[in-house]
């Protein structure tokens, strides 16, 4: 009898559940079914279990709805051979696969990570008890946004690279607003996008000049390689990382639709690298931004040091590879090449000095 009542009473809450999400504002859009997503560049989470997903290749924003994954207990994740892992998984092997992203749900924390297989196929990935398990992108319930005015598919850097992969460079949410950093097919083609959530008609965007201290001039072409909207001095700013490797922020209330915004250098952190992530951590009361990184190991940088900052790099550095601006310190992590927040410390993938990518929790000991 306890059973038979203790069944009815989770069918019932599941019942009102499932009603409170399929009602839910933010998902009254949603449509069941095959987003058609091509490609998965970037993601990050938004409130409900709505992953944004930006796919450079289709320029679009694809969110979707995830809310049904249940809490789990990642504290002591660890996985080793991940990228052997993923190929087994998959029935093929390491140099066939890339890792495109990570990210942590915060509000139950399950992990994701983004795969792009050599065939041109995009795969999700959740992480439960440390066993990989695939997430079907082919009938899921969402809800998506065309980007106006992306970088072509045919335009090239002066290397001849491929710039479309750029279209979506970073992507983050934050009170009904989806941010995007990328390339346009627009004369300044540095774009920052601010598109509402739930999407509408209503679609804004920016073009982006800096000053590149390690290159000596002003710059309108290289896109945000990662950056965090949050409050410096108390007003919301963007912190924006840049290759080569400029650090800038942006007054939030200064972006303007439709008009060409500088923002001010507070850093350039050596050349000859690319930021990867970048979080915000907030431990003991103090706050710090972590960047992971191409070709420096992971920083650390305390915001009292960014707050206090007033100044704006405007002189090239001299001094090849050497970094100027608001300090920080390197930590004991190389090779870092995901990052997100995991509860009050933080999770990344890591290629070990032996050889072995390992996704782990680092130690919150780091950030005090």
């Amino acid at each position: 009898m306890k059973t038979l009542i203790t069944f009815i009473i989770s069918l019932t809450l599941s019942f009102f559940v499932n009603n409170v999400q399929a009602n839910s504002s933010l998902k009254t859009d949603f449509k069941t079914g095959n987003p058609s997503i091509t490609s998965i560049h970037k993601m990050t989470f938004g409130p409900e279990g709505i992953l944004f997903i930006g796919d450079s290749n289709a320029a679009q924003i694809v969110a979707i709805d995830l809310s049904e994954h249940p809490k789990l207990d990642n504290s002591k994740v660890k996985l080793d051979q991940l990228d052997k892992l993923i190929a087994d998984m998959m029935g093929t092997t390491i140099d066939q696969i890339q890792i495109t992203d990570m990210v942590v749900n915060p509000e139950n924390d399950n992990i994701y990570l983004s795969i792009n297989h050599s065939s041109g196929v995009p795969i999700l990935l959740r992480v439960e008890d440390n066993i990989l398990k695939q997430v079907p992108l082919d009938n899921v319930s969402y809800s998506k946004k065309t980007l106006l005015n992306p970088v072509t598919e045919e335009a090239k850097d002066r290397r001849g690279r491929k710039l479309r992969k750029w279209a979506v460079a970073d992507i983050k949410y934050m009170e009904g607003k989806v941010f995007l950093s990328g390339l346009s097919n627009q004369e300044f083609a540095s774009t920052f996008r601010s598109i509402d959530f739930p999407f509408n008609e209503k679609q804004e965007y920016s073009s982006l000049e800096i000053y590149h201290a390690a290159h000596g001039k002003y710059e309108t072409h290289a896109p945000i390689k990662a950056f965090i909207p949050t409050n410096i001095n108390g007003n919301p700013h963007v912190v924006a990382g840049y290759t080569c490797t400029p650090l800038v922020v942006f007054p939030m209330n200064e972006i303007k639709p439709g008009e060409h915004n500088k923002g001010r250098t507070v850093a350039e952190l050596g050349s000859g690298n690319s930021p990867v992530d970048m979080i915000e951590i907030e431990n003991e009361g103090n706050r710090y931004l972590l960047i992971a990184n191409s070709n420096r190991p992971l920083m650390k940088m305390d915001f009292k040091d960014l707050e206090a900052y007033e100044g704006s790099l405007t002189t090239p550095v001299i001094k090849k590879g050497a970094a100027v601006g608001v300090d920080y310190v390197n930590l004991p992590f190389v090779n870092v090449q995901q990052l997100d927040k995991l509860g009050d410390s933080f999770l990344m993938v890591q290629r070990e000095s032996n050889g072995n990518l390992a996704l782990k929790t680092g130690n919150s000991w780091w950030v005090k």
